[in-house]
């Protein structure tokens, strides 16, 4: 199981800072399964608002991770020629038991359930340390990239 460090994952996945949620990832099996770092930081633009005097990791931004986790074991698994984008198409079954705060490291563990281009399902589970604080079922298309006319 191969790792993938941050140039491979900007260059796979179109998110920037802010928004780039993934740090490394540290397993990676074509086609089953990934594991993937998110280092949560104080200084981690969210916080200000979210909330002050006691910074809370956003639940949405948790999947958020999560889906790009995933979006990263479809890209490194293959798919179509060209420039590609995951479009995320469903959150299922999705619970939170734990909040995640400044200091702790997300672990996302995620496995395919069923993939039928363009169309993926994945079972993911995000935890700190060995606690599950996160999991849910995420959907998601790869479709190749358009310009802004439109074109290809």
């Amino acid at each position: 199981m191969a790792s993938v460090e941050q140039d491979e994952i900007q260059a796979l996945l179109p998110h920037r800072y802010p928004f780039l949620l993934v740090d490394r990832v540290k397993e990676f099996e074509p086609h089953k399964s990934i594991v993937g770092i998110k280092n949560v930081t104080i200084n981690e633009p969210f916080f200000q608002g979210h909330f002050p005097g006691r910074p809370v990791m956003p639940g949405v931004l948790i999947i958020e991770a999560m889906a790009q986790v995933a979006g990263v074991l479809a890209f490194k698994s293959g798919g179509p020629v060209g420039r590609t984008v995951m479009y995320l198409t469903g959150i299922d079954e999705a619970k939170f038991r734990r909040l995640v705060v400044p200091g702790d490291q997300l672990r996302f563990e995620i496995e395919v359930i069923k993939k039928r281009p363009p169309f993926w399902k994945m079972q993911g589970k995000a935890f700190v340390e060995n606690e599950v604080v996160c999991e849910a079922v995420v959907t998601a298309m790869v479709m190749e990239e358009k310009t802004e006319q439109g074109k290809k």
